[in-house]
């Protein structure tokens, strides 16, 4: 990998919008559990790990973070593979907490739904989703969404966590991927 530049079509939601959002969405979150005794946020790693970070400090209730891993794409698709795997469980027994699922983007929708049909058969008190970025354009499978950061078109992004290849998981904003320069 380069630069991220030598990718970079254009800034899609820049810095300064997704602080604002999470800022809102953390309010949203505090606001409708306020009531909860047992607020738990459920990291898709390893996309959403960095707006689960800024999530949680705006969330200004208790709550407990744990983390899944699932695996649906392959390194350089632009599009889940179909078959999902979990390669890390949760460490929590989610039996009667509050869960928030916290997903970098869902496109496609069907790793989302494999993970809250699995997750429900833990019996949590209430589950729910809150992903940054929404790719509806792209659903083949229906999924509550009860939290979104951004809906989005249907193009190839990077950056805030969404990486390109593993790299550029670091950049504080969101890009589109300049497909004519990363195909060469």
């Amino acid at each position: 990998m380069k630069d991220y530049k030598d990718y970079l079509l254009e800034i899609l939601i820049s810095e300064k919008d997704l602080n604002k959002r999470i800022a809102e969405l953390g309010e949203e979150i505090s606001r409708d559990y306020k009531d909860s005794k047992d607020l738990l946020l459920v990291c898709i790693l390893r996309g959403a790990v960095i707006f689960l970070t800024d999530l949680s400090r705006k969330i200004t209730i208790p709550h407990a973070i744990d983390f899944m891993a699932i695996s649906s794409y392959g390194a350089g698709t632009r599009s889940s593979s179909g078959v999902v795997r979990i390669t890390m469980d949760l460490t929590t027994n989610i039996s009667n907490k509050d869960v928030l699922i916290v997903e970098d983007i869902i496109d496609s929708g069907n790793t989302m739904s494999y993970v809250l049909e699995l997750l429900s058969t833990r019996k949590p008190k209430s589950i729910k989703v809150c992903a940054l970025l929404d790719k509806s354009e792209r659903r083949e499978v229906d999924v509550p969404i009860s939290y979104i950061g951004f809906n989005i078109p249907n193009k190839f992004v990077y950056g805030y966590g969404l990486d390109l290849d593993e790299y550029f998981r670091n950049l504080p904003f969101i890009g589109v991927v300049d497909l004519k320069k990363y195909e060469n």
